[in-house]
This record gives structure tokens, sequence and C-alpha cells, in this order.
């Protein structure tokens, strides 16, 4: 079952800066689905407008389908209930997202007290389960958001995104501030909470190693398009598009010397979304760039079996009409 459908989704700032462009992703029910790609490309508007957080001014259009429901055309007490009990987020600063002056288990139990109807006897008792099950003490209800680390009060967000049993968790970078040690069991607690509940997950990063460690489908995003999507280990080990290639190749691989000592990065910066390029949005950046690139957008084309990707190449690919 198809649990949440964006079909052509445009995000345009106020000032007409066009962040998200066209985007069409599918996620069944159960399925982890991660979002790559560079800073500025597209993937937190993406997360954001899925729950209708951006800011005023902005013109979104398209469909946002949440279990059936279009969040885009949704009242606003239905989007407020939604985004608890339908859908929920976590934050990739969570210091920014917690209040400094309320104790972390009052901001678990608000959502519970809110959308459950609950005593707040219940809700209390309810935020310290979710922060067993978290990995942290019951007891640290108590604790102020300074008084936790990193890593303990992104298990707090992650504690708050489960409160109201959502069907849906969206996880916009929720490592970017941690340690390498501390993303690791964090991502290790995302990934088994949501099997464990049979939750489905948006994750959202600039690491194509660590979504595909994590994800079922990966999707990359350039431009406020999705230039590439398909099986997440395929997308990372095999990628089709210049752009998820070199993004890929970005990251040095444990075992592999050449990897290590010479990574390959990409020159330049994605374009500015009020200024895009003619033609593919990549193909001043692309190496194998055509002279059609220049003139002619490329939208995404079957390449292979639960594989698309928006590149001239693909049809040059035996890849592309096979299995």
């Amino acid at each position: 079952m198809t649990l949440l459908e964006v079909r052509n989704l445009n995000v345009t700032y106020a000032g007409g800066a066009a962040a998200v462009r066209g985007v069409d992703l599918s996620l069944a029910a159960g399925q982890k689905l991660g979002i790559a790609g560079e800073s500025g490309c597209g993937k937190s508007t993406l997360a954001l407008a899925l729950l209708r957080l951006l800011p005023t001014g902005t013109r979104i259009g398209g469909e946002i389908l949440l279990d059936g429901e279009d969040i885009l055309t949704m009242r606003w007490g239905r989007v407020r209930a939604v985004r608890w009990a339908g859908a929920s987020i976590v934050f990739q600063g969570a210091m920014h997202s917690l209040n400094a002056v309320h104790r972390v288990g009052d901001q678990i139990a608000e959502p519970i007290l809110l959308h459950r109807k609950a005593t707040a006897a219940a809700a209390r008792r309810r935020a310290g389960e979710l922060l067993e099950q978290v990995g942290l003490p019951a007891a640290r209800a108590s604790a102020y958001p300074h008084e936790l680390s990193g890593g303990q009060r992104q298990r707090v967000m992650i504690a708050m995104a489960l409160a109201c049993d959502p069907l849906l968790i969206i996880a916009d970078e929720p490592t970017t501030a941690l340690d390498v040690m501390i993303q690791a069991q964090i991502l290790r607690l995302i990934e088994q909470l949501v099997t464990d509940q049979n939750l489905s997950l948006v994750m959202i990063s600039h690491d194509l190693a660590v979504l595909a460690d994590t994800c079922d489908r990966l999707a990359v995003m350039y431009a406020g398009r999705v230039i590439e999507q398909g099986p997440a280990r395929q997308v990372y080990e095999d990628a089709l598009h210049p752009y998820a290639r070199a993004l890929s190749a970005a990251f040095p691989r444990i075992g592999d010397p050449a990897s290590r000592f010479a990574p390959r990065g990409l020159a330049g910066d994605p374009p500015d979304p009020s200024a895009l390029p003619a033609g593919c949005a990549f193909h001043p950046r692309c190496a194998v760039a055509l002279d059609v690139c220049g003139s002619e957008d490329q939208a995404l084309r079957d390449a292979g079996r639960e594989r698309r990707a928006a590149c001239v190449h693909v049809d040059r690919s035996p890849r592309a009409g096979g299995g």
C-alpha cells in the first residue's frame, strides 16, 4: 500500500527562487526512502513541504498525498493533527528545536496531551516510556535540554517524533551535528525503531553511504529536481547520472586505498534557484555534457528495473534496456 505520494511538487520562495521543481516520489507503508544531494539542492525544502512547514509567501503546487489525503488542500486544523499523528519530523539541530526553558519530559508529553487527549499523569508516563524506547532512562524526563549531550538531545527529538504513533517519520539530516560514533548510534536507533514499529521513513542526507545502509530506495536531488532514483544500494554503488556518481565518489570507501588517498570531489556549487541555467541544470559542472544538455532539460527516464535517471546518456547505456 502506498502511504506517501508526491505528484509534480513545485515550491517557489518569495522572490522567485524555485527550490523544488516537478518532484514525483512515492513511499510504500513500511518502506524507507533516502533523499540525497548537496546543500541547496532542495532536500530540506521538500521535507518541510511534506508537512506544510514552509514560510508565509511560499508558493506550493502539486499534490502531497498522505494515506490518501492531500496535505496541500487540508484545512489548518487537520494539518495540525496530521503533523503529529500522521507524520512527524526530526530536525537536524535538536538545540534549535527544543525549548531551553522546559524540561524534556514536558516537551515530549505536550503533543500527547493535545492529540491523544490523555491525562497529565498518562502523558508523563508515556514520555518516560518513550525515553526508555530511545535508550535514555525515564528519569531524564526532568532534565533541561542544556543538561543533555548532543546525542541525548537527538534521542529526545526522536522520542517526540514517536509520541503520537505516526505512520511516517521524516528525518532531516538527524546526525549532522554529532560526532561519528554518536551518528552511528542514532542511525541504528532510527533504523531499529522504524523496523520494529513498521513505520515509513523519509531520511534526508548529503551522505549516500549512510542512506545506502539505512534505506530501501534512494532519490538524488539536484537544483530542485530528482535526477536519479532506484534501489538504494544500486544507486550508491552504480549510479547512472553523472551528478549521482560524483556525489557517491566524494566519500572515501573503507578498504579502498584509491578512494581513501584520492577522493574525487566535484568543482563548483549547485546553481542559484532563482537563476537556473538553460537546459540540464547540471551541465555547467558535468564532465560528459553534450551540446544538447545546454539547451534541453532532461526528464527522468527508465534506466532498468525500478531505476530512473534524468540524463541523456541513459539512452546510450546498455543498462537502460536491461532488467
